[in-house]
């Protein structure tokens, strides 16, 4: 029998979850139909404003941003703008000449920037993937395993990483291997292979691992760095450290022989230890190499990657600090009309437009929280 104390531990958890859904619902999904749509594009605006919801003046569209949107809704269950958003990115975002996809394109839907950037690639893999898997639409699966092939023919580098970023036509590298890229291609291979059900996905999972643990891994705290260890000016984010942590212990039995499970149980630790302000449960931008604060800025990613973390946490103190962090996120970082981006330590408004990527971090947060 469970304890009194943590049964209602439960039921606080639980409730409190409750209410981050119901805020997304009601709140932000709405939003993201309404003035966040660009209805004549098809596409979402890049941000709006968190006075009266009006879009900031568009320069520029996404990839990613349309990729990230395509698997909230896919997620939401809200089957209709979801396929919307998925013939959008189909339509407006490939390179037909060189194959790929564009980074964005400019307010009138034209291509604007042609690289080839590993993150975006990444999220159209992740997005396609999660909705393939609950529409059953068939061209979605093909493009994960097509933009798939593309990125291990075209982006591998050396020892099993990958490029950051490419010219148009793949010929250039404009962008070396860093964390950020490698860490949202094991998201998306991850959710190809619940997907597809293909083990290529497996060997694609396991080999990248490897690489990220031989060269971003910084041995005295188990974290992985932002850039690969000895660069210059390098840092630590306890964000990514939360993010990792979750995305490894969703496939132990493939990340074990890399160590990332052993390193990233260390880098959560320190993450916590020195990435989080004890009093307001705010989470730094980020640290250097001996933990102390590089950048203070609290952004609402990096909250919401620590609830996701605790919430799969197996140290029981983890769970049992789970109810009071999801009020501290609340109070701190969410509104009646949509939410803060960024604050200061002390608790002011670094960033007060409301952009459309950030749902996705809720999403993906609130769906580990306990149901």
């Amino acid at each position: 029998m469970p304890s009194t104390k943590t049964s209602a531990t439960a039921t606080s958890t639980t409730a409190l979850a409750g209410a981050l859904r119901d805020h997304f619902t009601n709140v932000v999904l709405p939003l993201w139909r309404g003035p966040g749509f660009n209805a004549g594009l098809k596409l979402p605006y890049e941000a709006v404003s968190a006075d009266d919801h009006r879009p900031l003046p568009a320069e520029r569209y996404r990839a990613m941003a349309c990729a990230r949107q395509l698997f909230v809704f896919s997620q939401a269950g809200d089957a209709a703008h979801a396929q919307v958003l998925f013939d959008s990115l189909m339509h407006t975002f490939q390179d037909t000449r060189h194959g790929g996809w564009f980074y964005s394109v400019d307010a009138q839907g034209a291509p604007l920037d042609t690289t080839k950037d590993l993150y975006t690639h990444a999220f159209i893999v992740f997005a396609c993937a999660q909705y393939g898997r609950r529409s059953g639409n068939r061209d979605a699966l093909e493009a994960v395993h097509r933009t798939s092939a593309l990125i291990q023919s075209n982006f591998l580098a050396e020892d099993d990483l990958f490029n950051a970023a490419l010219t148009a036509d793949f010929a250039g590298v404009s962008g070396t291997p860093i964390q950020n890229p490698l860490m949202h291609l094991t998201e998306a291979w991850l959710a190809a292979r619940e997907a597809t059900r293909d083990n290529a996905f497996d060997a694609a999972l396991h080999r990248l691992a490897g690489a990220v643990a031989r060269h971003f891994v910084h041995a005295p705290t188990g974290c992985i760095a932002e850039l690969p260890i000895g660069a210059d000016d390098n840092r630590l984010e306890p964000g990514h450290q939360f993010e990792w942590y979750w995305l490894v212990k969703q496939a132990p039995d493939l990340f074990e022989a890399s160590g990332l499970d052993e390193a990233l149980a260390r880098a959560f630790a320190f993450a916590q230890q020195c990435g989080v302000d004890p009093q307001t449960g705010g989470v730094y931008a980020s640290l250097d190499e001996t933990g102390t604060i590089k950048d203070a800025t609290q952004r609402i990613w990096a909250q919401t990657e620590y609830l996701r973390a605790l919430a799969s946490h197996d140290n029981p103190a983890s769970l049992a600090a789970l109810p009071r962090q999801i009020e501290l996120f609340q109070q701190r970082f969410l509104r009646s009309q949509g939410w803060f981006e960024c604050k200061t330590p002390a608790g002011e408004v670094a960033r007060a437009d409301m952009p459309s990527t950030t749902p996705y971090h809720l999403a993906t947060a609130y769906e580990a929280l306990p149901d």
